[in-house]
């Protein structure tokens, strides 16, 4: 995966580099026309005035030639490098986002018991190093190539072909891709509002490899998406003698939309059906508190070590809301998780809801479902402009104790500061204030506090 991490960046730059405009030569050649004419001249066919009039055409002609020529490719930039076709035919676009993140930790000894001593401390890493390629082929015909490099290896993210604008499903994507669940996991990473997705995201299946149909209704105002998927997870491949796979829905859409999207009420419903061999998958729902840096989960089901726990299928059901008033917006997501094992069944929820007000006036775009880049009003310059501020409060909590499996619970209160330099940059600051109760795997928490400070410095283009 490094390799091809590698070849896919020399590949991009190659693309762009070609687009440039290499026509200092060509402006210098004569065209044919005008050599055609100084035979003629030459020969005395035509006269000198003929021929100075129809050298002026000539050249207009070649001139415009060699613009047309030019204009094959319009090339700018537009928050990352993109080019598009004269005809519109083809389009690419060449983006990425970095992310530099720091954390302190600090908990109760009771957690330091069960998690290490490793689990307290400071750290900073890069969160994100992602680069990707995107466009349309003959108009017809999406693709997205994604690539993380943070970290250790070389993961692919987005990874997928599409056709679009088809009679009644609207489009079909094949590929490694996010099924359609959840508000705020369907929000990207370089818009979400905190450092990290709330408790209840570990319930969200992500990214998988597989074929989802998508579109919109009512101008725009209602919008879903099905489809089937291998659990493949950032891998993007798998292989054994058993198939795992979801079948994922969402409907989500806006009842209410107003002023450009400045007032808006957004609803929608998830639903994952699991499938699974009931003798050879094991299901482990764990999480961090909230910052990624954390080096253990504070709550978890365990490993099947402990006592069977393999299952034959699963349901994920989830609702989510959100409304925005100018720079007030509120949202929040109820998410069960529902497992049927070889011997019992078991019930895990989570929850959170958050509010946040931009200082400055702005508010929280809306686009297609899900929520987007926050363009400030003024960005941040040297002649005053402040760019964009943003405070925001959440409440989050995940359950997971049922049945004899006592992974523990948690509730979560997080204050975070926003600061957007322009829609491309953008500071972070989160303190999360977390509880941990109840949890009997690999250890006693009865009832333990987590206090963390965040930060990241982030760019995307």
């Amino acid at each position: 995966m490094k390799i091809f991490g590698r070849v896919f960046i020399v590949g991009l730059l190659t693309f762009f580099l070609g687009l440039a405009p290499n026509t200092g030569k060509a402006a210098e050649q004569k065209s044919v026309a005008e050599k055609i004419l100084e035979i003629l001249l030459d020969k005395g066919e035509i006269t000198p005035q003929q021929y100075q009039e129809l050298k002026e055409e000539a050249q207009a002609e070649h001139e415009a030639l060699i613009r047309a020529e030019e204009d094959d490719w319009d090339v700018k930039w537009k928050n990352g490098l993109s080019a598009e076709s004269q005809d519109g035919n083809f389009s690419i676009k060449l983006g990425g986002r970095i992310q530099i993140d720091w954390a302190s930790i600090s908990a109760d000894d009771e957690v330091e018991d069960v998690l290490g001593d490793d689990f307290e401390g400071f750290g900073t890493e890069f969160r994100r190093a992602r680069l990707f390629m995107s466009g349309m082929i003959y108009k017809v015909a999406e693709y997205k190539a994604q690539f993380d490099f943070a970290g250790d290896e070389v993961t692919a993210k987005d990874l997928y072909l599409g056709l679009t604008d088809l009679p009644v499903v609207g489009k079909v994507r094949v590929g490694h891709q996010k099924e359609p669940f959840s508000l705020e996991e369907l929000t990207s990473s370089k818009y979400i509002t905190f450092l990290e997705r709330a408790l209840p995201n570990v319930f969200s299946p992500g990214r998988n490899v597989g074929v989802q149909f998508m579109n919109s209704a009512l101008e725009k105002k209602l919008f879903w998406g099905a489809g089937v998927f291998w659990d493949t997870e950032d891998g993007a491949e798998n292989f054994n003698d058993f198939a795992d796979y979801n079948i994922t829905a969402r409907v989500a859409g806006t009842p209410w939309y107003a002023d450009g999207g400045r007032r808006l009420l957004h609803l929608g419903l998830g639903y994952s059906h699991l499938f699974r061999d009931d003798e050879e998958t094991e299901f482990r729902f764990r999480q961090r508190p909230e910052i990624h840096l954390a080096q253990a989960r504070t709550v978890d089901t365990g490993d099947t070590d402990d006592f069977d726990r393999f299952y034959d299928s699963g349901n994920l059901l989830g609702a989510e809301a959100a409304v925005v008033f100018g720079p007030l917006s509120v949202q929040g997501e109820y998410i069960q998780a529902m497992v049927d094992s070889a011997n019992e069944d078991y019930d895990f929820n989570g929850a959170y809801v958050y509010a946040s007000y931009f200082l400055t006036g702005e508010n929280r775009p809306y686009k297609n479902g899900s929520f987007s880049r926050v363009k400030p009003n003024n960005n941040f310059d040297l002649q005053g402009g402040l760019g964009a501020w943003e405070i925001a409060v959440r409440w989050s909590c995940l359950d997971l104790n049922d049945g004899g499996i006592d992974g523990g619970e948690e509730t979560n209160y997080t204050v975070a500061v926003n600061w957007y330099l322009n829609p491309a940059l953008r500071v972070m600051v989160n303190y999360v204030y977390g509880n941990v109760e109840d949890r009997e795997i690999d250890g006693t928490i009865s009832d333990a506090d987590i206090n963390s400070v965040g930060g990241r410095f982030a760019i995307d283009f």
